[in-house]
This record gives structure tokens, sequence and C-alpha cells, in this order.
């Protein structure tokens, strides 16, 4: 068949385009779990409602905690809505006591970015069955993001909170002598949510929850424990090798996780 001059750009347009949707179909992340092998509705307390105690407190903590604003505590929180693997690597390096990045520790990435593909799963499913507000749309008050960006998203369980503790939970089970200062570490990421104003406080309870029971699952498969095998091997490399880089600014970070805001 002969192709008119005018006719091959296009045809050479639409050939990219599908070897383009073929190669992201390949790349398309994939979790450990098959899709029903867990049922997160049947764990998670129902999201809260105008009228109980936990509606009641959540708007309380909304408004109480706009008065972090401008502080320390708050700047962290505002660093926290970056939700990128290289930077939830950079936010969990001084609780594991090495910098980590992609590019030295390729296994451990990888490992979190199977594992967050279940959690965030289960979380997802919660926030479209419940269809909750985020506080911002209940109660007056400024937050630490665009509240644009969140408009078309729901509140319960905190999809951010549900991805720190998927990391706190991975690199808990890689390094466990550091365990307490990653769950610590995970627990105020998840703080940040609310800290920020961006999710009610019964959100990020509920993204740990949501992280937690998923994990517990995700831990049984041989997958999981085969690739936490590899990456528990790069980490202890990692740890032991004389120049690998130390992350900075530990101390100050380490105050602002143990400051309770509740």
């Amino acid at each position: 068949m002969r192709i008119l001059p005018l006719a091959r750009p296009l045809l050479a347009l639409t050939l990219a385009s599908a070897a383009l949707a073929t190669t992201l179909g390949a790349e398309k992340p994939h979790g450990y779990l098959p899709e029903g092998a867990f049922d997160l509705l049947q764990v998670l307390p129902p999201a809260p409602v105008k009228g109980d105690a936990r509606y009641k407190a959540d708007r309380t903590i909304f408004k109480q905690t706009r008065k972090m604003i401008g502080t320390p505590r708050y700047q962290l929180a505002t660093s926290d809505v970056k939700t990128d693997q290289r930077s939830l690597m950079a936010d969990f390096s001084c609780a594991v006591g090495v910098t980590l990045t992609p590019e030295n520790a390729p296994r451990t990435q990888a490992l979190v970015a199977r594992a967050r593909v279940d959690t965030s799963r289960q979380t997802n499913i919660a926030k479209d069955f419940y269809k909750r507000q985020r506080p911002f749309l209940i109660d007056h008050g400024d937050i630490c993001e665009p509240k644009a960006e969140l408009m078309d998203s729901y509140d319960y369980p905190s999809g951010h909170t549900t991805l720190g503790w998927t990391w706190a939970s991975v690199l808990s089970d890689l390094v466990p002598d550091r365990a307490t200062q990653i769950m610590a570490r995970g627990r105020a990421y998840g703080d940040s949510r609310f800290i920020c104003g961006a999710h009610n406080e019964s959100a990020v309870e509920g993204g740990k929850l949501s992280a937690g029971a998923t994990m517990s699952v995700v831990r049984t498969t041989a997958a999981y424990q085969a690739d936490a095998a590899a990456a528990r091997a790069e980490l202890n490399a990692l740890r032991r090798a004389p120049n690998t880089e130390k992350p900075t600014g530990c101390e100050m970070e380490t105050a602002l996780v143990a400051q309770r805001v509740q």
C-alpha cells in the first residue's frame, strides 16, 4: 500500500502514541494482593457523622490547630504535603539514620511502591464509600496547601497518612533496630495532615488503620517477603558503608516529631 506524503506524519504520530500507550500499560504498578483479598470496610470504623463524639472532636481539633499556623511544626506539616518517592525517602532518612534516595536504595523504593498500591487501593475504596467532607469545607480556616487541589477528593480515611504509615511499616520491617524512630516519624507524618488542616483527625487515625491492617496481609505473601529480604540487605549494606551520607537537621526534626499536638 502506498502512503501519501501528508499521511506519513499522522501515521508516525499514531504509531508513537500506540507504543506509548503499550509502554504505560506495561508499567502500570501492581500490588502484592489480588483484588478482593482484603476488605477494609469490614475493619475500618464508620466515618464520623454530625452529632457524634468523633465528629465534635474533629471540629475542635481543626479549630485549635489553626493556631499552629506559622509555627515550626506547621512548617513540617507543609513539607509533609509532598508524596513523591524521593520526598518520602528524605522524610524518613533521619529516622533510619542514613540519607535514603531512589539511587542508593532502589530495592527499598520498589518495595514500598508496590506495597502502597495495596494500601492506597483500600483507602480509596473507603473514601469513595464514605464520601466525607474535608474539615475546611465544614469550618472556616486556612490550610497548608491550596484548597483547590483537594476539592475533588474525600477526607476519610487520609491517603497521605496511609502512605506515610505504609512507609513506616515497611521500613520497620527492614530496619527493626530503628523501629521506634521510624514509627514515630510515621505517626507525625499522619499528624501533619490535621495540623495542615487538610484532613480531620479521625481521617488520620483511619489512614493509619487502613495501612496497618492492609500491611498485615501484604506481609504474609511470599513475594513481599522475598522483596523485603532484598531490600533489607540493601539497607544493611548502605548503613554499614562508611561513605554513606547522613541526613542533616535531625535534631530539630526529632523535637518536632516528639511534639504532641492533642
